[in-house]
C-alpha cells in the first residue's frame, strides 16, 4: 500500500517529469529525490502485485480454472514485463538518471544534444508502457468477473469490475489525461486492500469446490428411508 500512496501524493504534489530529453534530464537533476522514489515505488510495486495476482487466480480456479488462469496470466505478465524494463510511466526510467548525470557535468553542446537525444528514445520506450498497465488493469476485471460468480461479495467483485474497466482506460489515455489517471490511482490500492482482507478470509477457510457444495446440499435434504 506505501508502494501505492507515496507516489500517488508525490505526483499530486511535485511537478510532473516533462516528456522531452533535454527537460527531464534537468528536471531530474532538480528533482532527483522526488524522482527515485517514485521510480521505485512504482517499478518494485511490481513484486507484491505479481503475489496478488498469483493468489487471487489460485482463490478463484474452483469458480472457473480456464478464466481464472487468463486473468492470472494478464496481471502477472504486466508486472514481469515492468520489473524486466525497469520503468513506469510517465518518463520514470533508471537509465535517464545515470543521463541525467552526465548531462549536468556535459562540457559541450554537442555532448548534450547526443545526451538529449538518447533520453528522448528511452522516454519513447518508457512511455510505451501504459501497454503493461493495461494489462494489469485486463487481470484485475477477468478476476473479478470470476470473482462475482464465486466466494466473494457482490460489492466486492463489482468494485474490482469497476477498477478494472477504469484502468483499461486510464492506463490507455494515462499521456492525455495527466491528473484524471489519479482517479484509477486511488481505486487501485482500494482493490488491493479489498482483495487481501479475501484472501485472508479464504485462506483462513478455503470454499468448498461448487461440485462438493452441491452434493452436500443434495445430502442435507435427501428424504430418510422408511
Amino acid at each position: 500500500m506505501a508502494l501505492v500512496l507515496i507516489p500517488l501524493v508525490l505526483l499530486a504534489t511535485a511537478p510532473l517529469p516533462p516528456s522531452s530529453g533535454a527537460a527531464v534530464l534537468e528536471y531530474i537533476d532538480s528533482h532527483r529525490v522526488v524522482y527515485l522514489v517514485e521510480l521505485v515505488c512504482f517499478v518494485a510495486l511490481s513484486v507484491p502485485a505479481m503475489v496478488v495476482f498469483t493468489a487471487w487466480a489460485m482463490a478463484l480456479k474452483h469458480v472457473d480454472n480456464s478464466v481464472a488462469l487468463i486473468g492470472g496470466l494478464f496481471g502477472v505478465a504486466s508486472e514481469v514485463t515492468a520489473l524486466a524494463v525497469g520503468s513506469s510511466p510517465q518518463s520514470l526510467n533508471g537509465g535517464l538518471v545515470a543521463l541525467s548525470t552526465a548531462y549536468e557535468s556535459a562540457s559541450s553542446a554537442d555532448q548534450r544534444a547526443s545526451l538529449s537525444s538518447s533520453a528522448d528514445a528511452i522516454i519513447a520506450t518508457t512511455n510505451a508502457m501504459p501497454w503493461a498497465g493495461v494489462l494489469t488493469a485486463a487481470g484485475i476485471l477477468v478476476l473479478s468477473l470470476v470473482a462475482w460468480r464465486g466466494p466473494v461479495p457482490a460489492p466486492v467483485a463489482a468494485f474490482g469490475v469497476l477498477t478494472g474497466a477504469v484502468g483499461i482506460v486510464a492506463e490507455t489515455l494515462r499521456p492525455v489525461i495527466e491528473y484524471g489517471y489519479l482517479l484509477y490511482g486511488l481505486l487501485l490500492p482500494t482493490w488491493f486492500i479489498l482483495t487481501a482482507l479475501r484472501l485472508h478470509t479464504l485462506g483462513r477457510r478455503p470454499p468448498d469446490p461448487p461440485a462438493a457444495a452441491a452434493d452436500d446440499r443434495a445430502k442435507s435434504t435427501r428424504v430418510p428411508e422408511v
